[in-house]
């Protein structure tokens, strides 16, 4: 984990047959490349969730040591270096390792989650006990994320792995029960109701959660009965 951003980089790797590959490039590699020469892996793939700078930072050095790996992402994200494009729910191999990609459109157009097995990388869809953000670079919408989280995601079985693309692993039964956004979503407990001025216009503050940065996440709802998720830091009661 990239000790600026929270970020995480991961490797995945089929010990049977000696292939492995990587999801982002944002943490530190050092750890991870002395893992791919311990266990004698090839490198056949880099898999980006979204072209974010904290998740691609190291992508240059990856692609310089592995020169041969597929570089692959979905086309709507903008990333230089990618020379194969994924479509949803498209499959890839690493050795035997089955690696499907989830579309899990809203903090990005085209992020993506990767199912392995029994884990999920779901890049800046869900966080532990948080959810992405839709004010990024290259966002859609709050109804996207949503969708992404309650029918993609949630849908999974509940003791799948979520291996975020910043901080702690969690897993779908703990998110299903314990993040507060999918609590409200779920109807489990309320919304709020209280009027705040967000990102500096006049909105409803439905929730305000800690984030995964130590700060917070706020669901807000405009004027027009929009919802938006956006940094809690712009957020000011009134």
């Amino acid at each position: 984990m990239n000790p600026d951003w929270l970020s995480n980089t991961y490797l995945i790797g089929d010990i049977k047959t000696g292939e492995g590959a990587f999801v982002d490039a944002g943490g530190p590699l050092a750890p991870l490349l002395e893992l791919v020469d311990s266990k004698g892996l090839v490198i056949t793939h880099i898999l980006l969730t979204h072209h974010h700078y904290d998740h691609v930072a190291e992508l240059g050095e990856l692609m310089e040591r592995f020169p041969d790996a597929a570089v692959m992402a979905h086309p709507d994200e903008p990333i230089m270096g990618v020379n194969q494009t994924l479509q949803p729910y498209e499959r890839v191999q690493v050795g035997e390792l089955g690696v499907e990609a989830l579309p899990t459109p809203g903090h990005t157009k085209g992020m993506l989650s990767f199912r392995v097995g029994n884990a999920v990388f779901t890049g800046d869809t869900l966080f532990k006990d948080s959810v992405g953000g839709v004010r990024a670079p290259g966002h859609t919408t709050y109804a996207d994320l949503k969708a992404s989280i309650m029918d993609g995601l949630m849908k999974l079985p509940p003791e799948t792995d979520l291996l975020p693309g910043h901080t702690d692993a969690t897993t779908v039964g703990e998110e299903w029960d314990h993040n507060p956004f999918i609590r409200v979503w779920r109807g489990l407990d309320p919304e709020g109701d209280q009027p705040c001025t967000a990102m500096g216009e006049r909105a409803t503050l439905i929730l305000r959660a800690p984030d995964y940065d130590g700060g917070t996440k706020a669901w807000v709802r405009w004027p027009d009965g929009s919802d938006d998720i956006v940094p809690g830091s712009q957020v000011q009661p009134e």
